[in-house]
């Protein structure tokens, strides 16, 4: 008992977020320094293409972001709505240093990570009442949690294209929602003010990013307003106007004549509004089931004991779970809603990483509300199961919590599939020389790309490549759409891939 004591004492308080904190980042290391063999593809090449010969003929940062913009609303006019994602797409920074894609995991891990970790804690102290050091804690182990079991990582961590149209946005809602969060919380009128104006702002540029986002936000954005004029009629401006401006943003956006002209060359067709959101409540529940495997099981258990210290030390009334319950449930089906509108379908990968993590968070967060209810009634009947269910985990405490942390770690580490989580697949392509080879190889096309002798480019099939960059390769059909791309980008006859194997006679 006494090397337990010690084991206990030496983890407590600020040790276990320290300790918590290096996990995170020893995972995240992994992922990063694969990050130093990202290359550009797919639609990188078609959104990037006009900027790239700016910057080639001029060599100019502000032509480049004027043609930008020009092709901004170019697009808005004839292709879609998104006026944000459309210009950050088209300044992807490979258009300016092919090499430099190692850049896209350090910001989309950067901001996915600290936007989910800055939001979650927030909801954790303001809204439920919790310490901070607690909270801290939590978001960190569900930040190692989802960056193990991301549904797509290459969609959400190192394609740029992608990621910068779903996970960047998302993570500016996320500070958003924190910053018009704050201005309803904090006694400080300046303080208020300020996020007030930085939220505004953001929601401008949320309100032109993807439409799974901006329902997402249009929706809790009009339940903060409805809150503050039950609750805190003296706020109603600092949401007010970050509401309206979001939503005059997301009125531009899906008013843009491009939406109207791609939905009529567009052969996939969409449910009917009404199918949409009855199906949308569906999938919910189905990807909840997918996206709760063991891992995320273990951790959940782990921090039962702590969340439920939090929630009972807390002065929050936790009075109406099943509203809440509710709501988290109507606010996450939604998110399903736009891509089933209009394409009919879910599951699209680089989509759902947005979903998971949000659901993860609302998870975590709804968890500790039905544990802060039953904590603050567990005395109400002597004998009841809540009071049964709070004085085991009062008894069990860190016990179980490190029990169930030493299984997720043996999880994690002793797993026979290393592809299974994103951490050791990337550690395992760097020790097995698979994305040293694969990048090599990828900086070999760039060179035949970019040799002004050559019309006609045929280049060999990656004879190596990490599993996380699980990417649309070329055709040996130099009229396919992505060989087509290619060639545009670097003007070019044809693109295409040889047949045969790489060093084949």
């Amino acid at each position: 008992m006494k090397v337990w004591d010690r084991f206990e004492n030496f983890v407590s308080g600020r040790r276990a977020v320290v300790l918590a904190a290096g996990l995170l980042i020893l995972s995240l290391l992994p992922l990063l320094l694969l990050g130093k063999y990202n290359v550009m593809c797919i639609d990188d090449y078609d959104y990037g293409r006009r900027v790239h010969d700016v910057f080639l003929a001029t060599g100019s940062l502000g032509a480049s972001v004027q043609e930008a913009w020009q092709q901004n609303m170019d697009f808005y006019r004839d292709w879609q709505g998104t006026y944000v994602s459309c210009f950050l797409m088209a300044m992807c920074p490979m258009n300016f240093r092919y090499g430099i894609a190692w850049v896209v995991p350090i910001l989309m891990i950067g901001m996915f990570a600290a936007s989910s970790f800055v939001l979650g804690r927030h909801v954790f102290v303001r809204w439920l009442g919790c310490e901070g050091r607690g909270a801290s804690l939590c978001m960190l182990l569900l930040l190692f949690l989802f960056y193990q079991v991301i549904e797509a990582p290459f969609e959400g961590i190192y394609w740029y294209n992608g990621s910068v149209h779903y996970v960047l946005m998302q993570s500016v809602w996320f500070f958003l929602l924190a910053l018009l969060s704050e201005s309803v919380w904090t006694k400080k009128k300046g303080q208020a003010a300020l996020c007030c104006a930085a939220a505004a702002v953001l929601s401008v540029i949320v309100g032109g990013g993807n439409l799974i986002t901006c329902l997402q936000a249009e929706i809790l954005m009009a339940a903060l307003a409805g809150y503050v004029v039950w609750k805190k009629r003296d706020r109603i401006a600092y949401v007010m106007i970050p509401f309206l401006t979001g939503t005059a943003g997301f009125l531009v956006n899906i008013l843009a004549p491009g939406n109207a002209r791609r939905a009529g060359l567009d052969v996939d067709e969409g449910y009917g509004a009404v199918k949409a959101v009855i199906l949308s409540f569906y999938h919910m529940a189905v990807f909840a089931i997918r996206w709760t495997p063991l891992f995320v099981i273990l951790v959940w258990l782990a921090l039962l004991p702590l969340l439920w210290k939090m929630a009972k030390a807390s002065k929050r009334d936790f009075s109406q779970p099943l509203l809440v319950t509710a709501g988290a449930y109507c606010v996450l089906s939604a998110m399903f809603t736009p891509t089933l509108f209009a394409v009919g379908m879910a599951g699209l990968s680089r989509v759902d990483n947005i979903i998971q993590m949000t659901y993860y968070v609302t998870a975590l967060l709804v968890t500790t509300y039905w544990l802060g209810y039953f904590s603050h009634r567990e005395n109400a009947v002597d004998g009841s199961a809540a009071q049964a269910f709070g004085v085991f985990l009062e008894r069990a405490g860190s016990r179980m919590s490190a029990v169930f942390l030493v299984l997720l770690l043996a999880v994690w580490v002793l797993t026979a599939d290393k592809n299974t989580y994103t951490s050791l697949s990337a550690l395992r392509s760097l020790v097995k020389g698979e994305a040293q080879t694969f990048y090599e190889e990828a900086m070999e096309r760039h060179a035949l790309y970019t040799d002004a002798d050559l019309a006609d480019v045929e280049v060999a099939t990656y004879s190596a490549k990490p599993a996380l960059f699980a990417f649309e390769d070329l055709s040996r059909d130099e009229g396919n759409w992505l060989n087509l791309a290619v060639a545009n980008y670097y003007h070019k006859s044809s693109v295409k891939l040889a047949g045969g194997q790489r060093g084949a006679d």
